[in-house]
């Protein structure tokens, strides 16, 4: 078989569909019957100069994907796979890899140096091929190696960097990765592949390299090289060279002082001068800069004094130069780049970067902007214009509401006149600048805000007419209304001010989201997100007939797209967009309506309509279920209550079929809060359904393909259906305790280093304790006995959390509540007086949380010292 994998390979790309499907179920069959023999035997054609270069290319991608998937899990299967396999083959796929870096053939190199990079990634972690690094090396310093061995020697070294994580070197392999590295992006000896493949290889080192930018010498000598790499002939290499320059801003920030006059005037001169796609690195290195100096800022706290790392006002220093470089950059817009949102060009890095200084400095920067903004915003040429109104709308956040207020004051007229602009750029830009100032400098709440009502009559007014202006600007023109009705949303009565114009608001939106000359369906969803946002932020007492008239419409909306022609995958795309965005309005308007007593009958009165709405949108799909309809279910089973439960029978099938969604894991998520809402609604009428349901959540939390995003809200589940159903949920006490536990025991080997699996472990434990706490309160008055034998168990974790310093305040209240809980089910009794007994740590972790400043956890914990106080009586 080996023998025919050539004729495979290349019939897999064949025109024929009939060949190509043929020769990939051999390829497949082979790899079925003999994984080791068909790896090597592609291991051989990616190696052999002999062989065509299409099955060669194919053969090195197959490789690859035999080795490395994007899903976690399959990736995994693909790693054990690799373990099993013989030694002896391993060592010869691994040696035809390392013989390919030398072909002649640059795909054949390029394939190889990402394939050995994979295997090193699996076997670099666990101690196995420690002699790669030296081979690689070797082919760096003997003196004869050809030059392409040597650029994909270096392609290699920098994949092998990327792929494993800087604890797998020791720091001689280090040192010897960086030396052949940095002297490959040598000018006198090596060719320009070589120095652009040494070059990007820096770029994935830079991780590694934490003890050589600790060391001064070191660290000037690399720092050199990249400075000198950056001034190259050649375009991709100076590109590459400030990439590293910019990975170095943002992880090696603390010790860039003694360069930063030499990266000014390299940049400075990149962004005048150089080719685009240098000149963004170059903006880019300052954006970086920002980052860091934004968040060194959030950390200065004027009792940490100087313990913190250095912060060395870069930005500060070089604010007379930045700015009017980052200004010029303003006025190199493109013709066309409203129609495109991929687009990224240097006028908007250089807006986005003034932005981030703004953010950084603060007030300092206005003086530097507004002279640019007034002597380029009347001229006749649009660039001026939209630069002028651009770089306005990008500082308006970081400087005090004192220092813009005047500013915006005066500009919010000139602006309003500019959405009548005979340019599109300048009005789209306008209407950007707009929605920035309603988001930033518009909040009634807290006493400031840029509209009045003398000027509010008007900025409506031109609004709802830009609106229909052409489609990107129309887009922007819905983010302004957005952040307009957002800013009244907890004004108290000034909220009043807007309600006169939102029947007329409303019907533009309806408008606009039925537009056609939008060429993607971007201008409508925007047009149905601020619709949303107008419902949201209403004054109910007011605006409950406008609502209610609003809800008729949009139930016939929703209703005609399950009877929209559905011809190809485009057209069943298109209808579950506009589906997801109607279903969101219809859960914005039942959320607002069910809100009060009062307009809770118009909900009530529409339910069945809305239902059979909701079953029709869910019958449009075969396999998935929509998750913006089962959101607005759950916003149903909320304001129906009890009377939901006549939807059930029809409804379950999708409840289960949202359950069992391992692929789209958000969908599986939002059944699950869904089970939620509809025991809160239900009560113990949901009983029917318990089986069912808690069969499917067991086994969500059984499964390793579920996204571990989901478990937490799968055990929050538990304690709502525990709560809704008391004491029928003992019959499955014994199946979902353990799992409660078990979890728990994970909770307390999480690693906490990590940001990303901290606030994970933070999730699980405040979903533990919401568990126990509703099956607890269901047990209560009638078989507390049932927990006792879980109750020891959940007060060590509870002690567990209690020691950890770096628990989430949420996590805080729910360990607390959970403990009240616990007392109060159980009752007093002798056992529990003993149990609470033995633990002596409540005491101190309840008197920790009643100094809080927290006045809801002063509460509870107020509460439970309450209830342990009562069994402690006995």
């Amino acid at each position: 078989m080996a023998m025919e994998i050539t004729q495979f390979l290349l019939a897999a790309q064949s025109a024929d569909a009939k060949v190509r499907t043929e020769a990939e179920g051999n390829l497949r069959q082979f790899q079925e019957q003999n994984l080791p023999v068909f790896l090597l035997s592609l291991s051989v054609e990616l190696a052999n100069n002999e062989k065509p270069v299409e099955s060669r290319r194919l053969a090195g991608i197959v490789l690859k994907n035999s080795l490395d998937a994007k899903d976690a899990i399959r990736k995994e299967q693909l790693v054990q796979q690799w373990m099993a396999i013989d030694i002896s083959v391993k060592s010869q796929i691994k040696d035809l890899l390392l013989r390919t870096l030398g072909s002649s053939v640059p795909e054949a190199r390029h394939t190889s140096a990402q394939v050995v990079a994979k295997i090193a990634s699996i076997e670099i972690p666990r101690k196995q091929w420690p002699e790669l690094i030296g081979s690689l090396l070797n082919n760096m310093t003997q003196q004869d190696r050809p030059a392409a061995l040597k650029q994909a020697t270096l392609e290699t070294l920098g994949y092998v960097c990327e792929e494993i994580s800087h604890q797998d070197l020791v720091q001689e392999e280090v040192n010897a990765v960086l030396t052949a590295v940095v002297q490959g992006m040598n000018l006198a000896e090596h060719s320009p592949e070589v120095r652009l493949a040494a070059t990007r290889a820096l770029y994935n080192a830079l991780e590694f390299a934490q003890t050589n930018f600790e060391n001064e010498m070191e660290r000037n000598y690399i720092m050199k090289v990249v400075c000198d790499t950056a001034m190259s002939k050649e375009v991709e290499i100076r590109q590459a060279a400030f990439e590293c320059l910019v990975a170095i801003a943002s992880a090696y920030y603390e010790v860039l002082e003694p360069y930063m006059q030499t990266l000014f005037e390299l940049t400075s001169n990149a962004v005048k001068g150089d080719e685009e796609t240098v000149a963004l690195q170059a903006i880019e290195f300052w954006s970086s800069i920002c980052d860091e100096e934004i968040e060194l800022q959030e950390f200065e706290t004027p009792e940490s004094g100087d313990s913190g790392p250095p912060h060395s006002r870069f930005i500060e220093k070089a604010l007379s130069s930045l700015v009017p470089l980052l200004l010029e950059t303003l006025l190199k817009q493109e013709e066309d780049q409203d129609q495109d949102d991929t687009v990224w060009n240097i006028s908007m890095a250089g807006g986005t970067c003034l932005g981030l200084v703004a953010r950084t400095v603060g007030d300092a920067i206005v003086p530097l902007v507004m002279p640019f903004v007034e002597s380029n915003i009347l001229k006749p040429d649009w660039r001026c214009r939209e630069a002028a109104t651009y770089a306005f709308g990008s500082i308006l956040e970081g400087p005090t509401i004192e220092k813009l207020s005047p500013l915006v004051q005066a500009g919010l007229d000139f602006l309003l006149t500019a959405m009548k602009d005979g340019n599109n750029h300048v009005k789209d830009t306008t209407a950007w600048t707009l929605s920035r100032i309603f988001e930033l400098l518009h909040s009634p709440a807290s006493g400031f805000s840029v509209i009045s009502p003398e000027n509010l009559k008007r900025v409506v007014g031109v609004l709802l007419e830009s609106i229909k202006d052409a489609p990107n600007v129309a887009e922007k023109v819905c983010g302004a209304i957005y952040y307009l009705v957002q800013g009244y949303e907890d004004a108290g009565p000034s909220v009043s001010v807007l309600s006169p114009y939102l029947t007329e608001i409303i019907s533009c939106l309806i408008a606009t989201a039925d537009r056609t000359d939008g060429s993607d369906s971007k201008l409508r969803s925007s047009a149905y997100e601020t619709l949303n946002e107008v419902v949201r932020c209403s004054n109910i007492a007011e605006t409950s007939p406008i609502i209610a008239q609003l809800l008729p419409v949009i139930m016939s909306k929703l209703g005609q797209t399950v009877d929209i022609q559905i011809v190809s995958s485009d057209d069943r795309e298109k209808q579950g967009d506009l589906q997801a965005s109607l279903c969101g309005v219809l859960q914005v308007i039942i959320q607002k309506l069910s809100s009060t007593d009062e307009t809770k009958t118009i909900i009530l009165q529409a339910a069945d309509q809305i239902m059979i709405l909701f079953l029709r949108v869910f019958g449009c799909r075969s396999s998935t279920v929509h998750e913006e309809a089962m959101l607005a279910i759950g916003a149903l089973a909320y304001a129906t209550g009890p009377q939901f439960e006549k939807y059930m029978p029809e409804f379950y099938k999708y409840l289960e079929m949202g359950l069992q969604n391992f692929e789209e894991y958000q969908v599986c998520a939002i059944t699950v809060g869904v089970v939620g809402d509809i025991c809160r609604a239900l009560d113990d009428k949901v009983l029917p359904y318990c089986d069912g349901i808690m069969g499917l959540l067991l086994k969500d939390l059984a499964s390793s393909e579920l996204h571990r995003s989901v478990k937490p809200p799968i055990f929050s589940c538990f304690g709502d259906i525990g709560l809704a159903i008391g004491e029928h949920f003992e019959k499955y006490v014994p199946f979902a305790l353990p799992m409660m536990q078990g979890a728990a025991e994970i909770c307390a080997q999480l690693e906490t280093a990590d940001e990303e699996m901290m606030d994970y472990g933070n999730q699980l434990r405040r979903s533990i304790f919401e568990a126990y706490s509703g099956i607890l309160q269901g047990f209560k008055s009638v078989k507390p006995d049932v927990m006792m034998p879980y109750a020891q168990h959940l007060l060590k974790f509870i002690e567990l959390v209690s020691r950890d310093r770096q628990r989430d305040e949420s996590v805080t209240k729910a360990a607390v509540a959970v403990m009240g809980d616990l007392a109060d089910a159980l009752g007093s009794n002798t056992n529990t007086k003993l149990l609470f007994k033995d633990c002596a740590f409540y005491s101190e972790f309840l008197g920790e949380c009643l100094q809080s400043d927290d006045e809801q956890l002063k509460e509870t914990a107020g509460w439970t010292q309450g209830m342990i106080g009562r069994v402690m009586v006995l």
